[in-house]
């Protein structure tokens, strides 16, 4: 025990000076924008060699750009997270630029709403083939580079995206739903095989998020999956306050939609040494909701 604190103590000295994830390396789905972006800027500040992913990877050389300007390190890698090749091509940049990873942050997701009569199977589809499928392929891919042994000390990490939804289902959200609550399970399963090889898997659920997921729809955000337009965002949703007033979050007994930069803090603590002895498990990150 008294070791085990001494390690800790370590590890937040030398924080003070390098940074939590001071060099080690960390891959971020759907980084070029939203908590995916916070995550980047935020891991990057703490010392982190990031690997910013994107659908959109001009988006994505943006907020690389950012860290850089910063005095960090980070490359772009754009590419739909779904694709065949997708697991293989970001590996493979990762180990050919910094040559390790510590970290995934499987964040890379989207909507696609309808009630469940009247969803059709590619609106079901493609929500798991995003939110379920791709984060199993990249897990896979990253495999033989954190089950490793002998390593005495090295901080690893998987963290997966999940949601409320995925925690108490959602009203028009079924294959969402369905999905994040397969991620929990999903991760849960990674800690106890990879437990023995120093690697923590973790999940994060969000809540409500200021995020263009939960913009109002009638703002036109979209995203282009499979050559289809799908429209992101909640029918009705008030705007944001531009006013110093807080936009109204009903249910949520902070009173108030958390931030990306809020979002982000609570994948870092997960991924940082902080949590060192945390694993297979779901931080709710909700301003309280559902509780």
């Amino acid at each position: 025990m008294a070791n085990r604190i001494s390690q800790i103590s370590g590890h937040l000295s030398n924080a003070a000076g390098r940074g939590l994830l001071h060099d080690e390396v960390a891959i971020i789905t759907g980084a070029a924008q939203g908590i995916g972006r916070s995550c980047a800027l935020l891991f990057a500040k703490e010392g982190a060699k990031v690997v910013v992913s994107d659908l959109d990877e001009k988006k994505a050389q943006i907020v690389v750009d950012e860290i850089k300007a910063a005095g960090g390190e980070a490359i772009a890698v754009g590419g739909d997270v779904g694709a065949e090749d997708f697991p293989e091509k970001i590996v493979k940049a990762t180990i050919d630029k910094y040559g390790k990873i510590n970290h995934l942050v499987n964040n890379a997701g989207f909507t696609y709403d309808k009630m469940l009569h009247t969803m059709a199977d590619d609106a079901w589809d493609v929500i798991m083939k995003i939110h379920v499928r791709a984060p199993f392929r990249l897990v896979r891919a990253v495999a033989p580079h954190l089950r490793t042994k002998g390593e005495q000390g090295v901080n690893k990490s998987i963290v997966n995206v999940s949601s409320t939804s995925g925690l108490h289902g959602n009203v028009g959200q079924a294959n969402y739903a369905a999905a994040k609550a397969a991620v929990i399970g999903f991760t849960k399963t990674i800690a106890k095989e990879w437990g023995a090889f120093g690697v923590r898997a973790n999940t994060v659920a969000f809540g409500f998020i200021t995020t263009r997921l939960t913009q109002a729809k009638e703002a036109g955000a979209s995203i282009v999956i499979d050559g289809k337009k799908v429209a992101l965002g909640i029918p009705g949703m008030p705007a944001p306050s531009t006013a110093g007033k807080a936009t109204p979050a009903p249910g949520v007994p902070l009173g108030r939609p958390g931030s990306p930069d809020e979002a982000a803090a609570a994948v870092l603590f997960l991924v940082s040494p902080l949590a060192s002895y945390v694993s297979g498990h779901t931080l709710e990150v909700t301003g309280g909701a559902g509780i």
